[in-house]
Formats: C-alpha cells, structure tokens, sequence
C-alpha cells in the first residue's frame, strides 16, 4: 500500500523498530476507522509502548509507512509537536494536567486564545472551557468548575478533562494509554463513560490497557500484541470477554509456542 485512504483515522504500513540489533516492532500493520475505537492489548514487552512512541513522534521508526486522516506523514521530520499538528492527541496515565493550575488553562496550554495585542482572552477560554465541560464530555461533578485546580479533581475526573481536551481540539485519533492505572472501580467507570463520549462524538480512539475487561467494554476492535508483533485483529462481535481473555493468556504462557 502506497497512498493512504481518508476513511481511515490511522495506518500503519509495514512499520518496524530496531533499537541496534533489538527489534522492538516487526512489520506493523493497523488501520483503525474514523469512528472506531481500538483496543490495543498485550503483556508486558509487547510493543505498546514503542507503538504508542512511533505514533506521538517520539520515536522514529526505522522503516515504514504512517498514514493520518489519508495523509502521508514524513517521518524524517516527525515529532511530538508534528502530531498535533496531524490531529493525534494523547492521554497519558495521570500526567497531562498541570495539578495546581486552574481547569480553563488546563484546555488551553500551549495553545491559548488570544486578543489582538497577545494577552490571553480569559473571558473566551472559560466560555470554551465550560462549554467542553458540560456538553462535550456530560462533566457533572457537583461543586467542580472551570475555576477548580486540577488537584481537587479524582483520578477519573482527571481523565475526563485531559480526553474533553483532546476531543475539542479537532483530533483525528485520541491515543488513551493505560488511563484506568491506579484507579477504584468507580473512578474507572468514569473514564469508561467519557471514553463512550469519544465514539460519540464521532472520533477515533486507539485505546491501551492491561484491563482486558475495561478494554472489552469500550472497543469495536481488538488487536493484540506479543513480543513486537501483531498477532491478533479481533472484532468485538466476534469474540467474547472470555474468548479473549483466554487468548491473550495462550500468549502470556507461552502456550501458543508450544502448539506451533
């Protein structure tokens, strides 16, 4: 495949990563639609974490092909700032808010509204903001406002705000790494329902996590990861929580080895 098609959010194409003689991905593959959310799964030494570099411009794949919203992306130049700049946001653990900065700023770091003479439209990024709060992600958190710091908020309310962030600014595909770590049960179930906002909202969501059952709960698709490579491509419908569950252990036990 040489030209990327816009009904996809993201492809990947024939993407690999060597780290000296180590290969850490081996000929990846993924196409994740404009309204689809995917769950990317594996153990430990899988490859997420290298995928999810490639992806955000951290890491340079050593060959392949990455195609965003049908655009080539020139990977010799690609960066963090480069994949904002294609519409991918990432939501990473509990680290993308400024804990003792108000939640307005927290939307607009980096990327304010201004007046004419520079000076930030405080006015018109609190409107912004209130406006993502309550209809963009459904915020209903009594005596939370776009005046509450960041460290008032639970880990779930958090997560809600980082992702409410990455829907407004016209993202192409919202990468969730692992945004359920450390969380109590209800504070997960409040990460599950602004991740259904996502799809709601008619975006892309490629989502990571060692929970095979948050995992299961929000995805259309799964594809699974083991030592750098893909070695599954699951739909939901095809498949149930039990079903995957025991295939991924196959994997984590070295059992699928032993058949082959």
């Amino acid at each position: 495949m040489s030209n990327g098609s816009s009904e996809y959010a993201l492809q990947m194409v024939h993407i690999e990563k060597y780290f000296g003689l180590v290969c850490a991905l081996k000929d990846i593959n993924i196409q994740v639609g404009r309204n689809e959310i995917v769950g990317l799964i594996g153990d430990n030494g899988a490859g997420k974490s290298t995928f999810v570099k490639i992806l955000t411009g951290v890491h340079r794949p050593t060959s392949g092909e990455l195609y965003v919203a049908g655009r080539k992306v020139d990977l010799r130049t690609y960066s963090v700032r480069r994949a904002h700049g294609y519409g991918i946001e990432t939501v990473y653990q509990d680290k993308s808010l400024g804990e003792k900065q108000v939640l307005w700023r927290n939307f607009f770091i980096g990327r304010q509204i201004t007046l004419p003479f520079g000076f930030i439209n405080v006015k018109k990024e609190k409107a912004v903001a209130q406006e993502i709060m309550m209809n963009t992600i459904g915020f209903r958190g009594r005596g939370i406002t776009v005046d509450s710091k960041v460290n008032k908020l639970s880990g779930g309310e958090r997560q809600g705000v980082a992702i409410g962030r990455a829907m407004h600014f016209e993202a192409e595909l919202i990468v969730l790494d692992e945004p359920t770590v450390a969380l109590s049960l209800k504070e997960v179930n409040k990460v599950i329902n602004f991740v259904h906002k996502i799809k709601e909202g008619g975006k892309a969501c490629v989502y990571i996590s060692h929970s095979i059952a948050d995992v299961y709960e929000v995805s259309d698709r799964f594809i699974i990861m083991d030592r750098g490579e893909i070695v599954g491509d699951i739909k939901k419908e095809d498949t149930s929580l039990k079903d995957l569950d025991a295939f991924l252990l196959e994997y984590s036990h070295g059992l699928r080895d032993q058949k082959e």
